[in-house]
């Protein structure tokens, strides 16, 4: 006859095989996410405006990170950085309510009884895979069986509680108020952060007899609620519409609570009439509550975007704020990076935008543009020292090759875009000042010239920019292949230019400096591009190969240079 543990044995067993299933959640998590983070990205883009796929791709999720409060705290994080929107996000809230009931199930077939023989076969995958891939699915294998190894030591320290009569007695004073229950259960999710976690041990108490069915429904509805307070808190200080994300998570929760609430005693006794199982009677109650929610607010996703729309209005974004950067979701770095890259896209779009500036300020001596650069040049240095800290946390994330990779370049290239930011505000700007103080002016020749240079570096700024943006190597190889033109460029614009100075020409001698100064201006702002589109064909690019010369139509000469769309497999 097997011996109950001591007191002190037990609770030691309650506190490690709590910290074995949160440590299981996480190791599962990780491998799960090594091994599909490229297509996390895809598939979210795919199901972006798709209810019903984003329904299944909620499920999905939540059944990868084995918390539907991971899959939320995620959605709020993206909407937060205007990569997703609430219409776009609530079919996947849903879904993801439907996902964290699989745990639930898994536990009243008994997976717990293999635990270690789930353990044994990652840990054997883990030691002998020669391919990282393998090694991560082995990983993942792992923390299924120990989400499951420690759920079946707390059920196994649980057993003594059975004849507790003080343990049994607080339970039952528990369950028998069903608000104080759902209050409590609703508490102990936040706290462990995992629904999954918090239903698992609910199982435990209703299969060892210490809740009935009807307390142990309370308690399922109490973690439901519960669930939602940490998207709640982590979107607290975010933009409206990742607080409406929020919202929505904790209302179709609270909603779904009162609405089964009064029907409570009928819904349990129906399910005791079902089966006489309680692991099972409370996996049924926990699968059929969330089927429940997702099929009555589904259908209402529209109105309910109205209603949270009208309570939280929009509010402005803070100039020295970046637009895509989340630091929540850097426990999901795949996804991270793909904010990353959108934020380096966009400000790489501000570079264009200045250097566009440049040109109308030639052309009409309009001073308050002079302004515009230098002030944008501050908000950029800020900017670019937010993306450089987010993008340096990421590459502390446990990361594939390619993505540390893509890491290492969009580090480069914020360096880069901050020395043309630089060359913009601390050479140029003044040059344009000092032309229009002292009413500087080109000789028509002068002017055609530096007309001429600047259209070459602005094609380059353009091919670069689009090969950001669309992580195309043919685009890039466009862009290096203008450097050693705009060189030869540069070095015979200088000539003509001392030739002119020799024939006495009366502009070019009082035009002289800045004429020289902007040149060289150029060419560093060229020598930049250059090692920007190195960058992006080395570290930013899957397909590397380039059959044919892109066309110069492609580049495109929209006046307002692109910062949306770059593509699935990078953003969003």
């Amino acid at each position: 006859m097997q011996q109950s543990p001591s007191p002190t044995m037990m609770v030691l067993m309650l506190v490690g095989g709590m910290g074995l299933l949160l440590y299981g959640i996480h190791v599962m998590s990780e491998g799960l996410q090594k091994i599909t983070g490229p297509r996390l990205r895809q598939v979210l883009g795919i199901v972006a405006d798709r209810p019903f796929l984003g329904l299944l791709a909620g499920a999905l999720f939540t059944v990868l990170f084995q918390s539907s409060t991971a899959t939320t705290v995620i959605l709020v994080g993206l909407a937060g950085a205007a990569v997703v929107t609430l219409r776009q996000c609530l079919p996947v809230i849903l879904g993801a309510d439907i996902g964290t009931t699989i745990t639930a199930q898994l536990i009243a077939l008994k997976v717990t009884e293999i635990s270690l023989p789930i353990v044994a076969l990652g840990a054997s995958i883990v030691f002998f895979a020669k391919r990282d891939r393998y090694r991560r699915i082995g990983q993942a294998i792992i923390g299924f069986g120990l989400l499951f190894l420690g759920l079946k030591i707390m059920a196994d320290a649980m057993v003594p509680l059975r004849d507790s009569l003080v343990f049994r007695e607080m339970l039952l004073q528990v369950g028998n108020q069903p608000l104080l229950a759902i209050a409590v259960a609703a508490l102990f999710t936040f706290l462990i952060h995992s629904s999954a976690a918090a239903i698992g041990v609910i199982v435990v108490l209703a299969t060892q007899g210490l809740v009935d069915a009807l307390s142990a429904f309370y308690f399922i509805l109490g973690a439901n609620v519960g669930t939602s307070f940490t998207a709640l808190l982590s979107s607290l200080g975010s933009r409206r519409e990742a607080q409406r994300v929020a919202a929505a998570h904790f209302f179709a929760k609270l909603g779904g609570t009162f609405l089964v609430y009064p029907f409570a005693v009928p819904f349990v006794n129906w399910l005791s009439s079902v089966t006489t199982s309680p692991s099972f009677q409370v996996a049924n109650a926990h699968t059929l509550f969330n089927v429940a929610i997702a099929f009555t607010f589904f259908p209402l996703r529209n109105l309910g975007v109205k209603v949270l729309e009208r309570l939280l209005p929009e509010k402005g974004i803070p100039e020295f704020e970046p637009r895509y950067l989340n630091e929540t979701l850097l426990g999901t770095p795949s996804i991270a990076l793909g904010l990353a890259y959108r934020e380096v896209v966009r400000l790489s779009a501000e570079i264009l935008r200045m250097f566009r500036d440049v040109d109308r300020v030639l052309r009409f001596n309009n001073a308050a543009l002079i302004d515009r650069i230098i002030h944008k040049e501050n908000v950029i240095n800020v900017l670019f020292s937010k993306a450089t800290q987010y993008v340096t946390m990421i590459l502390r994330q446990p990361l594939h090759r390619n993505e540390f990779a893509k890491g290492m370049g969009l580090i480069k290239v914020l360096n880069d875009l901050e020395l043309i930011s630089d060359v913009l505000s601390k050479n140029v700007a003044p040059l344009l000042q000092n032309k229009i103080r002292e009413r500087i002016y080109f000789s028509p020749t002068g002017w055609e010239e530096l007309d001429m240079m600047y259209q070459e570096v602005c094609l380059m700024m353009r091919l670069t920019h689009k090969a950001l943006v669309k992580a195309d190597f043919c685009l890039a190889e466009q862009a290096i292949k203008l450097h050693p033109k705009i060189l030869r460029l540069e070095h015979g614009l200088k000539t003509t230019h001392i030739h002119r100075l020799r024939e006495g020409i009366k502009e070019s001698e009082l035009s002289s400096r800045v004429h020289l100064e902007l040149l060289n201006a150029y060419l560093r702002i060229a020598e930049h591009l250059r090692s920007i589109a190195l960058t992006i064909a080395a570290d930013l690019t899957e397909i590397r190969v380039c059959p044919a010369e892109v066309p110069e139509s492609l580049v495109g000469t929209g006046e307002e240079p692109e910062e949306e769309g770059a593509p699935a497999r990078v953003a969003f």
